[in-house]
């Protein structure tokens, strides 16, 4: 059964595990049939009914309709395959299962994954039920009574049983035409198991819970390692904004990842790979509650409840039996209404139905009793001959049983205190909306009308705007909500009732399917084009996709155009570049100086720093350096050596406009704990990367539309960068910084023949524009050019480099192969021979001899 030993698991927990094989059990066999594109849908149980048969000989299966998995593929293209894996509700003996998944392929096209009773356990009422759904609905394990320690031996199960499920995929995927859609929080470990095995795999996620705030979320001891699972998907689903605003701001103080939106799509850049973040509340199947209403049974048992209720104000609840579905609240706010509306008493009634929990556990235990001991005592002071206030029905409920209730109710009552969708209110409009089988029935004509009163704590209040929305821990005003909603007019509930309706028809659950689909197939249409490859182990891996014409730099590659070219500039960043971004100390290394001396000292090259800081530190800073240019504050202080004067390169000297930035900066910083400002002396800076990650960086988007606002006639650039919003003069960047160094050594005679320039942010971005836009131009004809940025990301550049140490192990490779200038006194000069080595000589033809192992000159 397991996919690997216990050793296996053990790597994995500890981060170790391997890239995983696949056996392919021989009645698990897929047709190799046309290829065509098909999804596979993965969710911790299939949408199947399962039941042993009457002489226990054998199972027999059914589809499972009040699954909405089933219905998702109502959605897609029509001649889309859809693969279903998951579990099933029973469990299977190991002599049984292969002739039952044998038979679930055959029939249902689904593939089961069977979970040992020990692994299920801890897996799914351990980890899931125990830790995910109480946290994810904003529950803190505050003590072992209240949600429990953290249990290490139930995370292990959590991620055996993702792995188990990852496996059932691996049988019959063809991952260069399958899509893969994820469904839960149960399954959140599954797209890092996946993703290693195939890094181009096009694979979607959908959350169907809350995802919790950051304070709450970080509570969880293996926050990260879910969140970068996660993040291992192309297109991540959620039903809110709210949901996926949390999240993002997960990933931006956990992860350190900033989301774009382009062209009103979310996006997250991780690794060179694009991940959408997609928001869109599902729906109700439409033809299911419809085929309910026209069943002769749902008449029939609409008719007995009529009879029942007859001269009743029926409300109507219906919710799973856990402790966030609010319903001892629900009861508490009935009680209130009839206590300040007596005339209600004996006419108002509210049935609850109360599916079966899902889970277990003693807060569950404890809100069923106080459930029922509510609903005893309002009962014993409210109950008259031939009426009780409230009716609980503690049983499973049909759908179309359930329905009959919807048609019957005035209101439905949804009082949950945390809910990731809740999809009663939906079918509760369209079972008072009625359907076409009734419209010959005496009261056709009369006008459809519902009253919804729904928690503001769950998802779809939000897409439901003519519902009241109460807090249902204010039990006074929910009582008071009860009460407007089944005394308004009946014009108004109809007017409210036409709105819903008109909403929810239109965005059923196939409207849901088919607009993550086409986001998901638009977020992966580059999948086959990149290069991919996984790095880092367990649930750091992650896979690297990046353009096929960005690639690595490789030092042999570098050296040997250097050693062949005969002029030479070398422009470098400095932080980030040469010095660590997470540096406290911001000054240069003893050995940066060094390797920065040796590159000046060779008469081939010209060395210049080309960075964002101001002139007087980077000039104290490489005051040893002294052949070495420097271009500060993006070029528009600039000077060829420490003998020489600084240049500007401003095309505007007018600073007038400090006067109205510098006061808006101020605004803002006195606004943003941890913010400041850096006065630089050709533009303002504003800092924020000590600041909140959430507050900053909206204050940072609000001060960038402030500043273009006020500058607008100002001859001034106002730029956002990593953890910056800085103004500087138009005509300043690194970019034109880079052109004229170039330009002006072409003016000297010193037509360059090799290019070096490395950087690691946005406005380095600059120079690799500047350097792609000039090659076969007249200033870099027949030019070997190494634009190359620092931290593998997305860039103009065409090469990359992991961090500051390979920057720095390059350049140190690159200053072996420089030679120093002429010894005085032996009147030595620089020769290039054929083979491009470099030979100091003396104004005669030096002897071999003279030239040590390895070509290098030895001087007599």
């Amino acid at each position: 059964m397991m996919p690997g030993s216990n050793t296996t698991l053990s790597d994995m927990i500890t981060g170790n595990f391997p890239a995983m094989g696949c056996e392919r059990p021989p009645a698990m066999t897929v047709p190799p049939s046309v290829m065509l594109d098909r999804v596979i849908v993965v969710a911790n149980q299939l949408p199947i009914k399962a039941a042993r048969r009457p002489d226990n000989e054998g199972w027999s299966f059914s589809w499972d309709e009040d699954s909405l998995l089933l219905h998702i593929k109502d959605g897609f293209p029509d001649d889309m395959e859809v693969i279903y894996v998951g579990s099933l509700k029973v469990e299977v003996d190991s002599s049984e299962q292969e002739d039952v998944s044998q038979l679930l392929w055959d029939k249902f096209i689904c593939v089961p994954a069977f979970l040992p009773p020990n692994i299920l356990d801890k897996y799914y009422h351990g980890f899931c039920k125990q830790h995910i759904w109480p946290l994810f609905h904003y529950m803190l394990p505050f003590s072992a009574s209240h949600g429990g320690q953290f249990d290490r031996s139930w995370w292990e199960a959590y991620l055996t049983a993702n792995m188990i499920f990852s496996q059932k995929v691996i049988e019959v995927i063809n991952p260069d035409y399958d899509y893969v859609w994820i469904h839960d929080y149960h399954l959140m470990a599954l797209p890092t198991f996946l993703r290693r095995r195939f890094n181009r795999l096009r694979m979607g996620f959908f959350l169907h819970s809350p995802f919790p705030s950051s304070e709450i979320y970080r509570t969880l001891p293996v926050r990260e390692e879910i969140l970068k699972a996660l993040l291992n998907s192309d297109l991540i689903g959620f039903h809110t904004f709210d949901y996926a605003r949390h999240f993002l701001s997960c990933c931006s103080r956990m992860l350190g990842l900033e989301y774009q939106l382009r062209r009103g799509y979310i996006e997250l850049e991780y690794y060179g790979r694009t991940v959408g973040i997609k928001i869109m509340p599902i729906g109700i199947h439409m033809g299911q509650i419809e085929s309910v209403l026209t069943n002769a049974d749902n008449q029939r048992i609409i008719e007995e409840l009529q009879q029942q209720f007859m001269g009743k104000t029926v409300l109507l609840g219906v919710d799973d039996m856990d402790i966030f579905k609010g319903v001892n609240l629900k009861f508490l706010a009935m009680e209130e209404m009839l206590k300040q509306h007596p005339s209600l008493r004996g006419r108002a009634v509210l049935i609850q139905i109360a599916n079966p929990a899902r889970g277990k556990g003693k807060d569950l235990e404890e809100i069923q009793a106080e459930i029922q001991e509510s609903f005893e005592r309002i009962n014993e002071n409210f109950r008259q001959p031939g009426y009780e206030p409230i009716v609980f029905i503690n049983r499973p409920v049909s759908l179309s049983e359930r329905a009959a209730y919807y048609t019957i109710a005035e209101c439905v009552v949804v009082t949950a205190v945390r809910d990731g969708m809740n999809l009663t209110p939906y079918e509760y409009i369209v079972c008072r909306q009625g359907s076409q089988a009734f419209e010959s029935s005496s009261d056709s004509n009369a006008p459809k009308k519902s009253m919804l009163v729904a928690s503001e704590f769950m998802g779809c209040s939000l897409s439901l705007s003519g519902a009241i929305r109460v807090n249902p821990w204010n039990i006074e005003a929910t009582a008071e909500a009860l009460n407007l909603a089944i005394s308004m007019v009946d014009a108004e509930k109809q007017l409210r009732h036409e709105k819903h309706y008109k909403y929810v028809s239109t965005h059923d659950v196939a409207y849901w399917s088919r607009s993550f689909f086409q986001d998901l197939e638009r977020t992966c249409k580059d999948h086959f084009r990149q290069r991919c490859w996984g790095i880092g182990f367990s649930f750091s891996f992650r896979v690297m996709a990046l353009d096929p014409n960005f690639r690595k730099l490789s030092v042999d590659t570098i050296v040997s155009d250097y050693a062949r070219s005969k002029s030479r500039a070398i422009l470098l960043d400095y932080d980030g570049t040469v010095m660590p971004q997470t540096s406290i100390n911001k000054n240069p290394s003893q050995e940066v100086i060094s390797i920065i001396n040796k590159l000046c000292d060779d008469v081939n090259n010209t060395v210049f720093v080309v960075s964002g800081r101001g002139k007087d530190s980077l000039g104290s800073w490489f005051s040893p350096c002294k052949k070495l240019g420097i271009a500060a504050e993006h070029g528009y202080f600039l000077r060829w050596s420490m003998d020489e004067k600084w240049e500007t390169s401003g095309q505007n000297t007018d600073f007038d406009w400090i006067q109205l930035a510098e006061p808006i900066m101020k605004l803002y910083t006195e606004a943003t704990d941890g913010s400041y400002i850096e006065a630089k002396e050709s533009a303002l800076v504003w800092h924020h990367q000590d600041a909140d990650p959430d507050f900053g960086s909206s204050q940072a988007k609000e001060m960038l539309d402030h500043l273009e606002s006020v500058l607008a006639n100002e001859p001034v650039a106002v730029k956002s960068g990593q953890f910056i919003v800085e103004v500087k003069p138009q005509g300043v960047s690194k970019g034109i910084a880079a052109e004229k160094i170039l330009r002006s050594m072409a003016e000297n005679g010193r037509q360059v023949d090799f290019v070096l320039c490395i950087g690691d942010d946005r406005s380095d971005e600059d120079m690799f524009e500047v350097m792609g836009n000039a090659i076969n131009s007249a200033i870099l004809s027949n030019t070997s050019v190494f634009a190359c940025t620092v931290g593998q990301k997305p860039s103009k550049a065409e090469y990359y480099l992991e961090d500051t140490a390979e920057v720095i192990r390059m350049l140190e490779a690159l200053a072996v192969n420089s030679y120093p200038p002429p010894t005085e006194g032996l009147g030595a000069r620089q020769v290039h021979s054929s083979d491009g080595s470099f030979n100091l000589r003396e104004p005669q033809e030096a002897n071999n001899e003279d030239l040590a192992p390895g070509g290098n000159f030895v001087l007599p």
